[in-house]
């Protein structure tokens, strides 16, 4: 039989927790680092006077991320580029895939938009070309460039209509933003998040070993252990 479990008390639970030491100083770094990879400049920099705080990055590098993020969530590939070239002219020419993506997305567009021989006459000049030069793009290409032969079929299959969802759009824009953030050697995560990740995965091994209040996300709260 397994050994029996401890059972600890909300209020012991709540006074272990009270006992941890958690500076301001390290509260006021995850509030910034918040602010920043999420884009709220005006909210960091405020922040950032009242807290006493070095920001970790220019934050005209933030309002920058958060235009170019907003060109590819309306579908402006082309000034996207142009805003990433601009912020480091380096990036694209060192980071291949997130090149790709970029003049993927921008193919995507054309169909959407219905202008076919723009679509044709790209693909045939950027996407041919970079799936030549890297064979690791030859599969998405294929499933990309299937765009064009399910382009009047009302329910082109799932891997194909992805492509042209809102949420492509969302994710080629998270793919920029993170490889942008980790060329300016900042953290693609947002610190809390993976804080909380780090909560659960604790959590989940405790439950192995003791009946504890579990905390409750969303308010901050604790809640004693249902089992008997």
């Amino acid at each position: 039989m397994p050994p029996p479990q401890q059972r600890i008390s909300k209020d012991a639970w709540e006074r272990r927790l009270h006992d941890v030491p958690v500076t301001k100083a390290d509260l006021n770094r995850l509030i910034m680092d918040y602010l920043v990879i999420e884009g709220y400049k005006s909210a960091a920099e405020e922040f950032s006077q009242e807290a006493n705080l070095t920001p970790p990055v220019d934050f005209e590098s933030i309002e920058s991320r958060m235009d170019i993020r907003e060109a590819l969530q309306r579908g402006d590939v082309e000034h996207a580029i142009n805003r990433v070239n601009e912020l480091n002219p380096d990036l694209l020419d060192l980071n291949h895939a997130l090149h790709f993506k970029l003049l993927q997305q921008k193919f995507i567009e054309f169909i959407q938009q219905k202008r076919i021989p723009e679509a044709l006459q790209f693909a045939q000049e950027e996407l041919a070309r970079r799936g030549e030069e890297s064979p690791e793009f030859l599969s998405e290409l294929e499933r990309t460039m299937a765009l064009l032969a399910f382009d009047a079929t009302p329910n082109p299959p799932p891997a194909i209509a992805e492509l042209l969802s809102p949420a492509q759009r969302m994710k080629t824009a998270g793919e920029v933003n993170a490889a942008i953030l980790e060329s300016l050697s900042q953290g693609k995560e947002v610190k809390l998040m993976g804080l909380l990740k780090l909560l659960c995965w604790g959590e989940t091994l405790l439950e192995e070993r003791a009946e504890f209040p579990k905390l409750n996300v969303l308010d901050g709260t604790f809640s004693e252990s249902s089992r008997s």
